[in-house]
């Protein structure tokens, strides 16, 4: 039997469940087990339970039918415990470093009592972790070494829940209050095993962090929806009945109502429905309750608890109405110095909404209206064929306009039509958000398509890393969020990463990312087209160096020596050279020999069919690239620096299965190295690479565009199957296909000069553009 029974309860908490139960894996302390009980959980975090216990025998998973409860999940896995003390652990919470080990050593030297209490800490959304009122208790009760609950009432300020507590395994199946349904059930527990324990031992020592999640009123849980405020009066009732006749209660009994008394006082507000009868039960639990010869507590504190208890509505009543019209006056004066700041909506945009919702209307936007790209560009010409009756409309800057293909309907920001199309839009579709003056109408759907799988944290995790945030109004980002309906993803890691990054109801469909359908479906004649156009010879090694931007960074910073690439690299080697999109047009300079500046380039995508390898740094076009199954080499300078002061998720640079793409070099000497022994492409590091697409490939096979057009434009609610990896078939690599397709005229070993300098095509491609954007 193991010493410890840790019992995790699975339900929504898809974006935390695996950091939760690393933190108990990590542990120093080891004779413990872990049992995971979900009920059907919608967000998939079954699932995830299913993976990480197939990969540590030390985890448990049971599953349960559908909506057992809170209450439920926790029996469950206290039943099939076998282990001397049960611990119940959120899947939102962790464990603090050491802390099995710090229970173990205090149940030991506690003679194994049958209760133990430990701190924690409590880490508010978008907060860092404080220390409670609990830990205060514990430190304030010295050096007894055991106590009952008479002997030391104040362990009632200790938060009254189940996972701050070990408790002996005989000790809780001898027990006479079970876990009730609803949210107060976890609280009669814990109240019982105080009130019945003989022996209770304190640990004044933080041991897990209570990481309170954003509150989500629009998806209520089912066990919740029906939790009126009687329901803890009646509770109550249950639990002063079942511990009536247990020995001791007479002790107790007198802190234990004063509690309970406080309590449905606190909560009295809430029941907004039924506040009478509310009230009236209140008032009952009180006479039937209270102890022999106990008094309230006298004074003006204690005036509304008296006339509460006492079942007083009136009097009770008058008393809330003059306090309320006292804070409503001092609101009001806040209320209306916050509207003399607020800019107002414009007024026809107002009026618009007034009309009636265009339901086969689409709103586009792409990267903050730069132009058509992106998973927006590939989910519209997906609707342009299975939905046309659907009009799209993009949102683009008044400079990306000059640049659109011809016979795009578009609108600019700030136009009358602009105000028009977003209040009367059935659809928005964008990979970032929409501005802070749109207002989402009733019937509208919002579709985050998101622009990348996330290696950097991202949203409200970048909270911790204020140099990375640089001044994000993560109230007003919330704002944004809550609009969103529906949340794409590529593969369960960004599943994970956006619930917890971009905590909302919003529904996370599991499609891959529409961008990456083309790395599925691309011909050998069309990406022999692409390379033609940038002026790749047939046969010849075409390299894309793909850096992302540094948030705590002004400027662009190249961390490759160009020069030195330049005359390294051999006469069959072409490297394209992209700057992240933030940085200004000429942010590389003039580039020697044969390296292409492909910035101003519309289509990452295309650039990655051409390229026979990727070179990048943390970008996340690694993860696209990925699909094609072609060499990464991950080039990281700066890697300690970029993790410390931007954040990331996983280790990538750990040359762990699924964490490592391919080779890594930290140094242009480096680099030039995997390039010219075969490093590059070695077998090892198409090993790593297989395991990483497996990883991060999961979803994308080619259909993510149709998924979503099926479902939200055409009401499909069942989403495509996905085809698993190993029955997708890779597109070609570029140079079979440069000598495949190659053009008579063209023969596959034909000199440089044949084909033309690749950067004297790159220019003409820049020139032409210059030359729109001039028109």
């Amino acid at each position: 039997m193991p010493r410890l029974s840790i019992i995790v309860p699975v339900r929504r908490v898809r974006g935390s469940l695996r950091e939760c139960l690393e933190s108990v894996l990590s542990q120093t302390f080891t004779d413990f087990e872990v049992i995971g009980v979900a009920d059907g959980s919608p967000d998939g975090s079954g699932q995830l339970l299913d993976e990480i216990a197939g990969a540590d025998p030390r985890v448990r998973a049971v599953h349960l039918a559908l909506n057992a409860g809170s209450d439920g999940r926790r029996t469950a896995g206290a039943e099939r415990a076998t282990g001397d003390y049960l611990l119940f652990l959120e899947g939102s919470y962790v464990l603090l470093p050491d802390a099995l080990e710090r229970i173990a050593d205090r149940l030991a030297e506690a003679e194994d009592p049958d209760v133990l209490l430990f701190g924690h800490l409590r880490t508010p959304f978008r907060g860092i972790p404080q220390p409670t009122h609990s830990l205060q208790v514990l430190a304030d009760l010295g050096g007894a070494r055991v106590c009952t609950l008479a002997e030391r009432p104040e362990l009632l300020g200790v938060a009254a829940v189940s996972w701050n507590r070990a408790v002996r395994r005989d000790f809780h199946a001898a027990g006479q209050v079970p876990f009730a349904p609803g949210q107060y059930g976890d609280q009669m527990y814990a109240l019982a095993t105080l009130a019945t324990a003989e022996t209770i031992a304190a640990l004044p020592v933080p041991c897990v962090e209570h990481r309170q999640q954003r509150h989500l009123p629009a998806a209520p849980e089912p066990e919740e929806e029906g939790s009126a405020a009687a329901d803890v009066v009646e509770q109550f009732g249950d639990l002063f009945g079942a511990l009536q006749g247990a020995p001791g209660f007479a002790a107790v009994h007198e802190p234990l109502f004063l509690l309970a008394a406080r309590q449905l006082l606190e909560l009295y507000p809430k029941a907004t429905r039924r506040r009478r009868s509310y009230l009236r039960a209140a008032a009952a639990f009180c006479r039937s309750w209270r102890p022999a010869g106990h008094r309230l507590p006298g004074g003006r504190p204690g005036l509304r608890l008296r006339l509460f208890s006492a079942g007083r509505g009136t009097a009770l009543a008058a008393l809330d109405a003059a306090l309320a019209v006292r804070r409503g006056l001092l609101a009001a004066v806040a209320s209306l110095r916050r509207r003399a700041g607020r800019r107002v909506a414009p007024l026809y945009y107002r009026l618009q909404r007034l009309r009636p919702l265009d339901r086969n209307l689409a709103v586009y936007s792409a990267y903050w209206n730069r132009g058509v790209s992106c998973n927006p560009a590939a989910v519209h010409r997906k609707a342009a064929e299975l939905a046309p009756h659907v009009r799209g409309v993009w949102v683009v800057s008044q400079k990306a306009a000059a640049d659109l293909p011809p016979g795009v309907d578009h609108v600019v920001p700030g136009s009358r039509r602009y105000w028009a199309t977003m209040a009367r839009a059935a659809y928005f579709v964008s990979n970032v958000n929409f501005p802070n003056q749109v207002v989402k109408r009733r019937g509208q759907v919002h579709v985050m398509t998101h622009h990348g799988t996330p290696l950097k944290v991202m949203g409200m995790s970048q909270h911790q890393y204020p140099a990375a945030a640089q001044g994000l109004n993560f109230k007003d980002l919330l704002r944004r969020v809550d609009r969103w309906d529906l949340s794409l993803s590529s593969n369960p890691h960004s599943t994970e990463t956006w619930s917890r990054a971009y905590p909302s109801a919003a529904v996370h469909l599991e499609t891959g990312y529409p961008r990456n359908d083309v790395f599925t479906t691309a011909t050998a004649a069309e990406i022999q087209e692409i390379r033609t156009r940038l002026g790749i010879r047939p046969g010849q090694r075409a390299l894309l160096y793909a850096p992302t931007f540094r948030d705590y960074e002004r400027t662009f910073t190249c961390r490759l020596d160009l020069q030195r690439l330049s005359r390294e690299l051999d006469e069959d080697t072409v490297l394209l050279v992209r700057a992240h999109y933030f940085h200004d047009g000429g942010a590389l300079g003039t580039l020697p020999g044969r390296l292409v500046d492909v910035s101003d380039h519309p289509s990452t995508e295309e650039l990655c069919l051409a390229a026979d390898a990727l070179i990048t740094d943390y970008s996340s076009v690694m993860f696209d690239y990925a699909n094609l199954d072609r060499p990464i080499v991950v080039h990281a300078p700066d890697w300690e620096i970029y993790r410390a002061v931007r954040g990331v998720c996983f280790d990538l640079l750990s040359g762990e299965p699924g964490d490592t793409p391919g080779a890594v070099t930290r140094t242009t000497d480096d680099l030039v190295r995997v390039f010219s022994d075969g490093t590059w492409d070695s077998e090892e590091n198409g090993k790593l690479r297989t395991a990483f697409r497996e990883r991060f490939c999961a979803f994308d096979d080619g259909r993510a565009a149709e998924r979503v057009v099926r479902h939200v434009l055409l009401g499909e609610s069942e989403l495509l199957p996905v085809a698993p990896l190993h029955e997708r078939r890779p597109v070609a690599v570029p140079r079979q296909t440069d000598v495949a397709t190659a053009p008579d005229d063209l023969p596959a070993d034909a000199p440089a000069e044949a084909s033309g300098d690749a950067s004297e095509a790159a220019a003409e491609v820049a020139a032409e553009a210059a030359g729109r954007r001039a028109r």
